[in-house]
């Protein structure tokens, strides 16, 4: 019999594109455990957010390399870890990468829904002042391996399944 391979799945996109929702529902799906990388954000990284400047590298690395680690050891314990992590940068990802096994969901969709989505949504550290920046350092994954893009101009259901199919899970 084939040993289990343990995989970690990162939803990602930029701010407000549903990444929490997706990843949430996926790992349901998939009877995964749950990562919401936001909560793994230093204090000193959500009181530059919410004061609307946006996090450098040298912020965000140390951050990336927890969450690796973190979606690693989930996925030792219960076979899948299913992340909710922007991962804009190739970079970024490549620290994501150490983890393992890693596909990515990439949640795309207009500037235009996305504004929209950020601008209604309440009690978020996210201003939409720093969605521009998002989108500025969005390096489109389409091209990585293991990478499934899904429009979000769907149904939160439409899109797991689209992902799960895209990814043969």
């Amino acid at each position: 019999m084939p040993e289990a391979k343990e995989i970690i799945i990162v939803v990602m996109g930029v701010t407000g594109c549903g990444k929490s929702t997706i990843a949430q529902m996926l790992a349901e799906h998939l009877q995964a455990h749950f990562i919401d990388a936001d909560e793994l954000h230093p204090k000193s990284n959500i009181e530059k957010m919410s004061q609307g400047i946006p996090l450098t590298d040298a912020d965000r690395f140390p951050w990336l390399e927890q969450v690796s680690m973190e979606a690693r050891k989930q996925a030792a314990v219960k076979g899948t870890s299913v992340v909710a992590c922007s991962a804009l940068r190739r970079s970024y990802r490549d620290i994501l990468n150490k983890a393992g096994d890693v596909r990515y969901v990439h949640l795309a969709g207009s500037f235009e829904l996305i504004e929209a989505r950020v601008n209604s949504r309440e009690g978020h550290f996210m201003p939409p002042s720093l969605l521009e920046s998002q989108f500025a350092t969005l390096e489109d994954p389409a091209n990585e391996p293991g990478v499934a893009t899904v429009d979000i101009d769907q149904t939160p259901e439409q899109i797991v399944a689209s992902a799960v199919a895209q990814l043969s899970l």
